[in-house]
């Protein structure tokens, strides 16, 4: 399915978005995360370790809402599905999310070899958007 321009201009926008993933036991966890796309696929980017990536990788199930963070009335909801999960790209893309969100590389202190970066690439399904 193709993005809305309202969905793109949000994840293009310094907006984080809530990312809702299934527990084996079906309750729902949820985690803000920088987001990011390429063409009409939204890319997560993550850790290996992260319940949200053990989870995605059992079930593909995805909800992602992105607020406008200047008026949160204003918000775009897509539920999907995670068709890749790798970790191709991943150190370099977080460094781009980065300068996005805060202007400066990620620190290097904050890098873990032992739990390497994962991008995550979601095609949606469903678009709903407010305002």
């Amino acid at each position: 399915m193709r993005l809305s321009t309202k969905a793109k201009e949000l994840i293009d926008g310094k907006n984080f978005g809530s990312v809702t993933t299934l527990m084996q036991d079906g309750s729902p966890q949820v985690a803000p995360l920088w987001i990011d796309r390429e063409g009409d696929t939204i890319i997560l980017n993550t850790t290996r370790s992260r319940q949200r990536t053990k989870n995605l990788r059992r079930d593909q199930r995805v909800a992602i809402t992105v607020f406008d963070q200047g008026n949160p009335y204003s918000n775009v909801s897509i539920r999907g599905k995670a068709i890749e999960i790798t970790e191709e790209g991943a150190e370099e893309h977080i460094d781009r999310m980065s300068m996005k969100y805060l202007g400066k590389p990620y620190p290097y202190e904050d890098r873990t070899p032992k739990d390497p970066r994962v991008l995550i690439r979601v095609e949606a399904e469903r678009i709903h958007e407010e305002m």
